[in-house]
């Protein structure tokens, strides 16, 4: 039987502690008792652990032998901020295809009420994320920033040599798989997912400007939470393919 796999919240090399609400589901839900093993993720491993004494705000567990796991996608995610319901279930999909980061968006095309409410959201966006990643069995969590201003957005670090593909739908653009194929060598990949109605533009020339390269999804218009799920799932499975035999 595969088992249920949590985030800790602190450890160290050989225990770990889950505290909060995933401490009250297994205590309240799940009727943990001392001695269940569970899959834990501390920090960048992943173990097999058994709780070793629980109170109903604290789970701690003995941390066993450290299990494979795969680890994220080396991509990043600038994803423009749409109507949340839209954005929140885009978010899941992407964390559980295996994205490493996400940078929530402020376009000109962003609603202004999205747009002032999006500070107050990134909590819940971090929730969903490590909750989407304990689900999906995913080594880890991926980082979901503050929602940012295109200008400055386009300012945040990125490793060195990534590749970047903004998603647009007009001018002459190379289609996903093929520019991810002329990138081939990248260590890292970053996508840029605009809003309904697309990147204005003045955003396509900030784009150009800091060497982002146009790419297209094909000749229909997606929605942008479609795009979203689509492009990170093509960039999967190419990085999957082309990943070396160990």
């Amino acid at each position: 039987m595969t088992r249920r796999r949590w985030i800790a919240d602190t450890w160290d090399e050989t225990t770990a502690t889950l505290s909060g609400e995933q401490a009250a589901h297994l205590v309240r839900v799940l009727r943990a008792q001392q001695g269940m093993e569970f899959d834990v993720v501390a920090g960048p491993r992943v173990y097999r652990a058994a709780i070793r004494g629980l109170t109903m705000n604290d789970v701690q567990l003995d941390l066993l032998e450290e299990i494979d796991a795969a680890p994220a996608l080396p991509l990043t995610l600038l994803l423009a901020v749409i109507k949340f319901d839209r954005f929140e279930w885009a978010l899941e999909k992407i964390t559980e295809l295996g994205a490493s980061a996400v940078v929530p968006v402020i376009s000109r095309r962003t609603e202004k009420h999205l747009a002032q409410a999006a500070d107050a959201r990134v909590e819940r966006w971090r929730r969903i994320a490590r909750e989407s990643a304990q689900q999906s069995r995913r080594s880890d969590v991926p980082r979901i920033g503050p929602a940012l201003a295109l200008k400055r957005a386009l300012a945040e670090p990125l490793p060195e040599n990534t590749a970047r593909l903004l998603l647009a739908e007009t001018g002459p653009q190379l289609s996903l798989p093929a520019a991810i194929q002329a990138n081939a060598t990248a260590p890292h990949f970053a996508l840029a997912i605009g809003p309904e109605g697309g990147w204005t533009a003045d955003e396509v020339l900030e784009f150009s400007d800091r060497s982002w390269s146009a790419v297209s999804l094909g000749p229909r218009i997606l929605r942008a939470e479609t795009a979203a799920i689509t492009a990170v799932a093509i960039c999967g499975a190419w990085l999957a393919e082309a990943a070396p035999e160990e």
